[in-house]
């Protein structure tokens, strides 16, 4: 980073636009690729999937995409924002564009039997090797991968591609502040969790809550969509932020933004 940043920065992880989004929770286990050729492998596929319904039918596009783990919420035949959201993460799972709108042959991708998991995401090719944290700013996603390059968590993000540049980072302590702040402060917001990783002020944390009644500022499901963003700090459940505290503990830790 060669940007300047104001003195008290972890302002910059909170002040957000918050327009709609979703939460993901981590996938199961599955093996990181080591090159190219292997992050393209077939991905975990929904099987018996029903016909595509016709035009319409609310409630059956928010059955199967809760089916796919996209988290749509309830089905209750609604389409508002947190089914939206849903269809937000399908769309960048696919690796398309993000609108929150299905198109004809998005519709049928999303009803055939190998429509693709939303919470179960292959490593991004050239994310490098071994023990390491993955961001994909495209698709808004993280994973945690582990010794003999195993994907130990995946789930859905909060970020800021305008502020944070692609590139490998290391965790630790940047422009003397502290690697690691179990209870950060930002004005009247908590970042819990806060793990920095790149100068000055960015890094993993919670999602922020308000200091007057302790309640996050957006839901879960805001998670894994570019429907909202941050100042250029990595957002994430309250589950997948102790993860990475967990994991990023030992000492400095390497952090691919591809």
């Amino acid at each position: 980073m060669t940007r300047s940043r104001p003195a008290f920065i972890p302002a910059l992880c909170v002040t957000v636009l918050v327009l709609a989004g979703p939460a993901l929770v981590a996938g199961p286990a599955v093996s990181a690729p080591t090159s190219p050729a292997t992050a393209t492998a077939t991905a975990t596929t929904a099987s018996f999937a029903p016909a595509a319904p016709a035009a319409g039918g609310t409630a059956v596009v928010q059955r199967r995409l809760n089916a796919l783990g996209c988290n749509a919420g309830p089905a209750d035949g609604v389409r508002g924002q947190w089914t939206r959201a849903a269809i937000t993460r399908f769309q960048a799972r696919l690796g398309l564009r993000q609108t929150g709108n299905l198109t004809t042959a998005q519709r049928t991708r999303l009803f055939g039997d190998t429509a693709p998991r939303c919470d179960a995401r292959p490593v991004p090719a050239r994310s490098g090797a071994g023990r390491r944290i993955v961001i994909s700013q495209h698709q808004n996603w993280v994973w945690v991968v582990g010794a003999g390059n195993r994907v130990l968590a995946q789930a859905g993000v909060i970020d800021n591609p305008g502020e944070l540049r692609r590139g490998s980072y290391r965790t630790g302590s940047y422009c003397g502040r502290a690697a690691r702040v179990r209870l950060n402060r930002s004005g009247s917001l908590w970042l819990d969790d806060f793990v920095r990783f790149a100068p000055c002020g960015f890094g993993f944390h919670r999602i922020p809550r308000r200091m007057s009644d302790g309640h996050q500022i957006h839901p879960d499901w805001f998670l894994g969509t570019n429907l909202a963003t941050s100042h250029g700090c990595i957002r994430l459940s309250s589950g997948m932020a102790q993860r990475i505290w967990r994991f990023t503990a030992g000492g400095r830790t390497t952090v691919r933004v591809v």
